[in-house]
């Protein structure tokens, strides 16, 4: 049986849940860890990874944040790609209704990708992989 621990008890994260008020049903409070299975570091790299490519794609599109196409550009889909150049194709092919120079862009996030690490899903205790 799990020990139950204060949150002021332990420096771990927690998470708290409760029920959105106006439900009918009161449900307890529950705790629950929170684990990260990801590097901090390899995180902070996408995220500044994505905030870079939608600066760059407002620069392309001539638009703001909010208005920028609807691009699913995913790191971990180039990653798996076997070279540069079957990646610069399917960014290209993201970017197709874009009519502004794109090479610099595609060149620019091909060298900002190389290096990083694939990321996965977190696999729970007793999962196997195939």
């Amino acid at each position: 049986m799990a020990a139950v621990t204060s949150p002021e008890s332990t420096p771990q994260p927690r998470v708290y849940f409760q029920t959105p008020p106006g439900t009918e049903e009161e449900v307890p409070q529950k705790q629950g860890r929170v684990t990260v299975k990801y590097d901090r570091k390899e995180l902070r790299r996408r995220l500044n990874l994505e905030e870079w490519i939608v600066s760059q794609l407002m620069n392309l599109y001539d638009c703001e944040e909010d208005e920028v196409p609807e691009l699913e550009i995913d790191v971990d889909e180039l990653l798996d790609l076997p070279s540069d150049v079957e990646r610069a194709i399917r960014v290209k092919m993201l970017l197709v209704d874009c009519y502004k120079p794109n090479d610099d862009f595609v060149a620019a996030l091909l060298e900002k990708v190389r290096g990083m690490q694939k990321l996965s899903t977190p696999q729970k205790k007793g999962d196997i992989t195939p």
